[in-house]
Protein backbone atom coordinates (compact mmCIF):
# COMPACT_ATOMS: atom_id res chain seq x y z
CA UNK A 1 0.00 0.00 0.00
CA UNK A 2 1.21 3.17 -0.81
CA UNK A 3 1.58 6.20 1.86
CA UNK A 4 -0.08 9.92 1.30
CA UNK A 5 2.87 11.71 -0.06
CA UNK A 6 0.61 13.39 -2.94
CA UNK A 7 -2.58 14.47 -0.34
CA UNK A 8 0.25 16.40 1.46
CA UNK A 9 1.68 17.80 -1.47
CA UNK A 10 -1.62 18.52 -2.30
CA UNK A 11 -2.91 19.68 0.92
CA UNK A 12 0.14 22.53 0.38
CA UNK A 13 -0.71 23.26 -3.12
CA UNK A 14 -4.24 24.39 -1.96
CA UNK A 15 -3.31 26.30 0.86
CA UNK A 16 -1.26 28.73 -1.35
CA UNK A 17 -3.70 28.66 -3.89
CA UNK A 18 -6.33 29.99 -1.43
CA UNK A 19 -3.28 32.66 -0.95
CA UNK A 20 -2.60 31.37 2.76
CA UNK A 21 0.45 29.59 4.33
CA UNK A 22 -0.71 26.02 5.71
CA UNK A 23 -1.26 25.33 9.54
CA UNK A 24 0.73 22.60 10.42
CA UNK A 25 0.32 20.83 14.62
CA UNK A 26 2.33 18.60 16.12
CA UNK A 27 1.14 16.25 18.66
CA UNK A 28 2.70 13.36 20.38
CA UNK A 29 1.24 10.15 20.61
CA UNK A 30 0.14 8.63 24.23
CA UNK A 31 -0.65 11.83 25.60
CA UNK A 32 -2.61 12.18 27.71
CA UNK A 33 -3.38 8.64 26.38
CA UNK A 34 -3.23 6.73 23.33
CA UNK A 35 -7.15 6.69 23.11
CA UNK A 36 -6.53 10.85 24.56
CA UNK A 37 -3.81 11.67 22.10
CA UNK A 38 -6.10 10.72 18.76
CA UNK A 39 -8.92 12.30 20.19
CA UNK A 40 -6.47 15.77 20.64
CA UNK A 41 -5.25 15.14 16.66
CA UNK A 42 -8.85 14.41 15.77
CA UNK A 43 -9.57 18.12 16.80
CA UNK A 44 -6.64 19.80 15.78
CA UNK A 45 -7.93 19.23 12.19
CA UNK A 46 -11.16 19.80 13.12
CA UNK A 47 -10.59 23.17 14.58
CA UNK A 48 -8.82 23.93 11.62
CA UNK A 49 -5.24 22.23 10.90
CA UNK A 50 -4.73 21.60 7.81
CA UNK A 51 -1.84 18.88 8.53
CA UNK A 52 -0.46 17.22 11.79
CA UNK A 53 2.80 16.09 12.93
CA UNK A 54 2.30 13.07 15.35
CA UNK A 55 5.00 12.64 17.71
CA UNK A 56 6.77 9.65 18.48
CA UNK A 57 7.70 9.72 22.16
CA UNK A 58 11.47 9.71 23.03
CA UNK A 59 13.41 9.15 26.01
CA UNK A 60 16.28 11.77 24.54
CA UNK A 61 15.27 14.41 22.56
CA UNK A 62 17.62 17.03 21.01
CA UNK A 63 14.74 19.42 19.42
CA UNK A 64 11.66 19.31 21.72
CA UNK A 65 11.56 22.00 24.82
CA UNK A 66 10.48 21.34 27.97
CA UNK A 67 6.67 21.30 27.48
CA UNK A 68 6.66 18.49 24.74
CA UNK A 69 9.52 16.79 26.93
CA UNK A 70 6.74 16.46 29.86
CA UNK A 71 3.98 15.02 27.25
CA UNK A 72 6.70 12.71 26.30
CA UNK A 73 7.19 12.05 29.61
CA UNK A 74 3.57 10.97 30.21
CA UNK A 75 3.20 8.95 27.14
CA UNK A 76 6.47 6.80 27.92
CA UNK A 77 5.47 6.14 31.61
CA UNK A 78 1.96 4.95 30.09
CA UNK A 79 3.87 2.45 27.88
CA UNK A 80 3.10 3.90 24.44
CA UNK A 81 4.88 1.95 21.64
CA UNK A 82 5.31 2.21 17.66
CA UNK A 83 2.34 0.08 17.72
CA UNK A 84 0.65 3.07 19.04
CA UNK A 85 1.84 5.67 17.09
CA UNK A 86 0.62 3.47 13.75
CA UNK A 87 -2.55 3.60 15.53
CA UNK A 88 -2.67 7.49 15.93
CA UNK A 89 -1.82 8.04 12.27
CA UNK A 90 -4.37 5.73 10.84
CA UNK A 91 -7.37 6.61 13.23
CA UNK A 92 -7.03 10.12 12.90
CA UNK A 93 -6.51 10.17 8.96
CA UNK A 94 -8.98 7.62 8.89
CA UNK A 95 -11.95 9.99 11.03
CA UNK A 96 -10.45 13.28 8.41
CA UNK A 97 -9.18 12.60 5.39
CA UNK A 98 -5.98 14.88 5.99
CA UNK A 99 -2.35 14.22 5.99
CA UNK A 100 -0.83 12.95 9.08
CA UNK A 101 3.14 12.43 9.14
CA UNK A 102 5.03 11.35 12.32
CA UNK A 103 7.75 13.47 14.16
CA UNK A 104 10.62 10.96 15.47
CA UNK A 105 14.01 10.39 16.31
CA UNK A 106 16.51 7.99 14.08
CA UNK A 107 17.12 6.12 16.89
CA UNK A 108 13.86 4.14 17.06
CA UNK A 109 13.17 3.74 13.56
CA UNK A 110 16.65 1.89 13.22
CA UNK A 111 15.62 -0.39 15.79
CA UNK A 112 12.45 -1.38 14.82
CA UNK A 113 13.11 -1.67 11.08
CA UNK A 114 13.66 0.85 8.31
CA UNK A 115 11.74 -1.38 5.74
CA UNK A 116 9.04 -2.38 8.54
CA UNK A 117 8.72 0.80 9.55
CA UNK A 118 7.41 2.69 6.78
CA UNK A 119 5.54 -0.10 5.26
CA UNK A 120 3.26 0.08 8.16
CA UNK A 121 2.89 3.89 8.22
CA UNK A 122 2.27 3.73 4.23
CA UNK A 123 -0.52 1.24 5.53
CA UNK A 124 -1.56 3.58 7.82
CA UNK A 125 -2.58 6.15 5.67
CA UNK A 126 0.46 8.28 6.81
CA UNK A 127 1.90 11.13 4.60
CA UNK A 128 5.73 11.09 5.38
CA UNK A 129 8.28 11.05 8.50
CA UNK A 130 10.43 14.40 10.07
CA UNK A 131 13.64 13.07 10.75
CA UNK A 132 15.38 16.43 12.62
CA UNK A 133 18.19 14.36 14.00
CA UNK A 134 19.18 12.30 10.43
CA UNK A 135 21.88 13.64 8.34
CA UNK A 136 21.20 13.58 4.67
CA UNK A 137 24.04 12.35 3.97
CA UNK A 138 23.36 8.88 5.94
CA UNK A 139 19.66 9.01 5.03
CA UNK A 140 20.03 6.93 1.82
CA UNK A 141 18.35 3.46 3.29
CA UNK A 142 15.40 6.00 4.73
CA UNK A 143 14.55 7.57 1.63
CA UNK A 144 14.94 4.14 -0.86
CA UNK A 145 11.73 2.79 1.43
CA UNK A 146 10.52 6.17 1.89
CA UNK A 147 10.07 6.43 -1.61
CA UNK A 148 8.81 2.95 -2.58
CA UNK A 149 6.00 3.66 0.48
CA UNK A 150 5.17 7.09 -1.20
CA UNK A 151 6.51 8.71 2.06
CA UNK A 152 7.98 12.62 2.39
CA UNK A 153 10.99 12.97 4.16
CA UNK A 154 11.06 15.74 5.69
CA UNK A 155 14.16 17.51 6.83
CA UNK A 156 14.93 20.13 9.45
CA UNK A 157 17.08 23.48 8.36
CA UNK A 158 18.59 25.71 10.38
CA UNK A 159 19.79 29.71 10.47
CA UNK A 160 22.96 27.97 11.27
CA UNK A 161 22.66 26.10 7.50
CA UNK A 162 25.00 27.69 5.12
CA UNK A 163 23.89 27.93 1.55
CA UNK A 164 25.43 24.81 0.63
CA UNK A 165 24.70 22.51 3.29
CA UNK A 166 21.03 24.02 2.53
CA UNK A 167 20.68 23.23 -0.89
CA UNK A 168 21.79 19.85 0.05
CA UNK A 169 19.20 18.84 2.32
CA UNK A 170 17.09 20.71 0.01
CA UNK A 171 17.59 18.37 -3.17
CA UNK A 172 17.47 14.91 -1.00
CA UNK A 173 14.57 15.88 1.22
CA UNK A 174 10.46 15.82 -0.16
CA UNK A 175 6.68 16.83 0.82
CA UNK A 176 7.63 20.40 2.67
CA UNK A 177 11.29 21.84 4.47
CA UNK A 178 10.82 22.04 8.36
CA UNK A 179 12.80 25.62 9.09
CA UNK A 180 13.71 26.24 12.69
CA UNK A 181 13.06 29.75 13.32
CA UNK A 182 16.01 29.88 15.88
CA UNK A 183 19.24 27.79 17.51
CA UNK A 184 17.43 26.22 20.14
CA UNK A 185 14.60 23.92 21.22
CA UNK A 186 10.86 23.83 20.63
CA UNK A 187 8.55 26.09 22.94
CA UNK A 188 6.67 28.94 22.79
CA UNK A 189 8.44 32.73 22.54
CA UNK A 190 7.05 36.28 22.46
CA UNK A 191 8.43 36.74 18.82
CA UNK A 192 9.70 34.66 15.96
CA UNK A 193 12.37 36.47 14.80
CA UNK A 194 13.90 37.48 11.68
CA UNK A 195 15.89 34.71 11.64
CA UNK A 196 13.22 32.54 10.12
CA UNK A 197 12.01 35.01 7.31
CA UNK A 198 15.93 34.99 6.23
CA UNK A 199 16.04 31.53 6.52
CA UNK A 200 13.02 30.70 4.73
CA UNK A 201 14.48 33.05 1.91
CA UNK A 202 17.64 31.22 1.55
CA UNK A 203 15.86 27.79 1.51
CA UNK A 204 13.84 29.06 -1.08
CA UNK A 205 16.39 30.03 -3.09
CA UNK A 206 17.31 26.38 -3.29
CA UNK A 207 14.06 24.51 -4.15
CA UNK A 208 10.47 24.97 -5.00
CA UNK A 209 9.47 22.40 -1.56
CA UNK A 210 7.07 24.18 0.63
CA UNK A 211 8.87 25.66 3.30
CA UNK A 212 7.27 25.73 6.78
CA UNK A 213 8.19 27.52 9.95
CA UNK A 214 8.35 26.18 13.60
CA UNK A 215 9.77 26.80 16.78
CA UNK A 216 8.22 29.10 18.72
CA UNK A 217 4.65 30.01 17.04
CA UNK A 218 1.73 30.31 19.71
CA UNK A 219 -0.77 32.23 18.99
CA UNK A 220 -2.88 33.97 16.21
CA UNK A 221 -0.78 37.18 15.65
CA UNK A 222 2.38 34.64 15.69
CA UNK A 223 0.79 32.73 12.86
CA UNK A 224 -0.24 35.51 10.91
CA UNK A 225 3.19 36.73 11.03
CA UNK A 226 4.87 33.46 9.95
CA UNK A 227 2.18 33.15 6.92
CA UNK A 228 3.66 36.33 5.32
CA UNK A 229 6.90 34.60 4.52
CA UNK A 230 6.61 31.10 4.88
CA UNK A 231 4.15 28.00 3.16
CA UNK A 232 3.05 27.03 6.25
CA UNK A 233 3.39 27.60 10.00
CA UNK A 234 3.93 25.06 12.77
CA UNK A 235 2.78 24.77 16.03
CA UNK A 236 3.51 22.13 18.45
CA UNK A 237 4.49 23.31 22.26
CA UNK A 238 1.47 25.42 22.23
CA UNK A 239 -1.12 22.59 21.58
CA UNK A 240 0.76 20.45 24.74
CA UNK A 241 0.38 22.98 26.61
CA UNK A 242 -3.17 23.63 26.44
CA UNK A 243 -3.48 19.44 26.97
CA UNK A 244 -0.79 19.65 30.03
CA UNK A 245 -3.09 22.91 31.60
CA UNK A 246 -6.34 21.77 31.35
CA UNK A 247 -8.23 20.43 34.24
CA UNK A 248 -9.18 17.46 32.54
CA UNK A 249 -8.53 15.16 29.32
CA UNK A 250 -12.04 16.66 27.83
CA UNK A 251 -10.89 20.28 28.69
CA UNK A 252 -7.91 19.19 26.77
CA UNK A 253 -9.06 18.53 23.82
CA UNK A 254 -11.81 21.16 23.29
CA UNK A 255 -8.47 23.38 24.10
CA UNK A 256 -6.37 22.06 21.06
CA UNK A 257 -9.74 22.43 19.02
CA UNK A 258 -10.05 26.60 19.97
CA UNK A 259 -6.12 26.78 19.58
CA UNK A 260 -6.81 25.41 16.05
CA UNK A 261 -9.40 27.34 15.26
CA UNK A 262 -7.45 31.01 16.40
CA UNK A 263 -4.48 29.74 14.35
CA UNK A 264 -6.19 29.13 11.34
CA UNK A 265 -7.60 32.57 11.72
CA UNK A 266 -4.08 33.64 11.56
CA UNK A 267 -2.41 32.16 8.45
CA UNK A 268 -5.44 33.49 6.92
CA UNK A 269 -5.21 36.83 7.74
CA UNK A 270 -7.81 36.59 9.59
CA UNK A 271 -7.21 37.31 13.44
Amino acid sequence: MSGNVQLLNDTLAAAKSEGRAALIAYLPAGFPTVDGGIEAVKAALDGGADVVEVGLPHSDPVLDGPVIQTADGIALRGGVRIADVMRTVREAHAATGKPILVMTYWNPIDRYGVERFTAELAEAGGAGCILPDLPVQESALWREHADKHGLATVFVVAPSSKDARLAEITAAGSGFVYAASLMGVTGTRESVGAQAEDLVRRTRATTDTPVCVGLGVSNAAQAAEVAGFADGVIVGSAFVKRMLDAPDDAAGIEGVRALAADLAKGVRGQA
